[in-house]
């Protein structure tokens, strides 16, 4: 069973949320809260697994709220579900700790995906998170030197691909992308495939 957190000061767009997760046999809702405040008063009594976190709240933010959550919960995973598709909004809750960041126009399939694949520490992007982050990144901070290769790798490691999706977008063998993430994880000194997504967008590498 997975236990889902839903944090967003609309109640009709929290009862949404519900009303989905709650057709999925294998998820749960365990809590919820109307703002980042309330949220770290609520979530220490429940076992969560997903904290699904609205970014514009009043009191404390979805920024904050992750970058608080994240420090104090390690273990637990944030995916960002709103409205706003700005780059420095998207950059800060990566940076804070964010595994994703979804539009509130998402289908149930892609939000449910989005759940699963962070249970198994892998991010989700939205189209148009990626897209917005992806045309900004411009090598300015770290020196390193990429091969052509491992620059499309980055890229699409930062779109939230898995190695076996990688392969089938650049028509390449699934060991042959491993040894590429392998490289380019090994460039950047991140010990997994989220911290180089953090360290990429944090140094605008491309």
């Amino acid at each position: 069973m997975i236990n889902i957190f839903i944090i967003d000061d609309h109640e009709l767009v929290r009862e949404g949320i519900k009303t989905l997760l709650d057709t999925y046999e294998d998820i749960e809702v365990v809590g919820e809260a109307s703002d980042g405040e309330e949220a770290l008063s609520k979530i220490t009594n429940t076992k969560t697994d997903i904290v699904l976190m609205d970014i514009k709240m009043p009191k404390m933010d979805g920024i904050e709220a992750t970058r608080y959550i994240t420090k104090k919960f390690p273990n637990l995973k944030i995916i960002i579900l709103t409205s706003f598709v700005e780059r420095k909004l998207i950059e800060e809750a990566i940076k804070a700790g964010a595994i994703g960041y979804l539009l509130k126009d998402a289908s149930g399939e892609e939000l449910v995906g989005a759940i699963n694949k962070a249970m198994k520490g892998k991010s989700t992007l939205s189209s148009e998170a990626s897209d917005y982050l992806i045309s900004g990144l411009k090598n300015k901070g770290l020196n390193i030197e990429f091969t052509s290769r491992e620059k499309e790798i980055l890229e699409l490691i930062v779109n939230g691909m898995s190695n076996n999706e990688i392969a089938d977008e650049l028509f390449i063998s699934p060991s042959t992308v491993k040894f590429h993430v392998s490289n380019v994880l090994s460039k950047l000194g991140a010990p997994s495939r989220s911290k180089a997504i953090s360290i990429a967008i944090e140094n605008k590498l491309v």
